[in-house]
């Protein structure tokens, strides 16, 4: 690097896309450009898709993902990486594959499974898949539905901070498992980060906001989270930062209007 130059700290994510902005690699890049990194993206799917619900899906063809990954790893240096949605065995192990051969650390990786109307969003064999891929991340950040899925049994506030253990024991991966779908009807929001590396738990409070503005919310927190460990925070830091930052930008955009659905957070605060 010439002298007195200095390079971005970079963020990569590695996820589909949101037509309609609120979520996805949108919400990715709104994150991580909020909060101070320089955002580049791995497109593997298109949505047609609004603040009402998905229209359509369009897979992208594994060897242009493979072009994509190749051609960021290849020139730009990225202190972490993000990762959204891996629709199929084919997605995974080709994204896998070129984080190893890359030596990519600070992953975070959202497992994206099930709709916020309770559907799957992955078959089986790509469940399978996905779960031989956890190891590879330094953090996942499943709902109360996706960490049902990962442990096979019923999550509520008694076992929670038990099931994000057991998770992560499994997986030999941290788990932030978010509590926004835990007692709906509380006026509290409890997400619990087990950190695979100390075998420590910790608690993260923050008052619910009454909004339907939260699409995207998933996407924005695991982004976010990725962004505060490329700028070398802790683990536990990151997440705690990021919480206050994904809190912060709903309280913002709770009186927003966007489309007739549910709308994004205001990832910008001021705008």
């Amino acid at each position: 690097m010439e002298s007195g130059k200095t390079a971005y700290t970079s963020v990569l994510t590695i996820a589909g896309s949101d037509s309609g902005g609120c979520a996805g690699i949108q919400a990715d890049i709104k994150s991580i450009s909020a909060c101070g990194a320089y955002a580049a993206s791995v497109i593997t799917a298109t949505t047609a898709q609004n603040t009402q619900g998905v229209i359509d899906i369009h897979p992208i063809p594994i060897a242009h993902i493979d072009k994509q990954l190749e051609a960021v790893f290849s020139d730009i240096h990225f202190s972490a990486v993000k990762i959204g949605m891996l629709h199929s065995c084919e997605v995974i192990e080709t994204v896998a594959k070129k984080l190893a051969e890359y030596q990519v650390t600070n992953i975070v990786l959202d497992p994206v499974m099930v709709a916020t109307s309770g559907d799957r969003l992955i078959n089986d064999n790509a469940l399978n898949c996905l779960k031989a891929f956890l190891p590879q991340a330094l953090l996942i950040t499943p709902n109360r539905m996706e960490a049902e899925i990962l442990i096979g049994e019923p999550i509520n506030h008694a076992n929670v901070e038990a099931s994000a253990k057991a998770i992560g024991l499994t997986f030999k991966t941290a788990v932030f498992l978010k509590g926004g779908h835990l007692d709906e009807g509380s006026e509290e929001v409890t997400d619990v980060l087990y950190d695979y590396a100390s075998d420590g738990i910790v608690v993260v409070k923050n008052p619910r906001i009454n909004t339907q503005n939260t699409h995207g919310t998933g996407c924005s927190l695991s982004s976010s989270i990725a962004t505060f460990l490329s700028q070398g925070h802790d683990l536990a830091s990151s997440v705690k930062q990021a919480c206050d930052y994904i809190n912060r930008a709903i309280d913002h955009g709770k009186d927003k209007v966007l489309g007739k659905g549910n709308g994004p957070i205001n990832h910008f605060l001021q705008a």
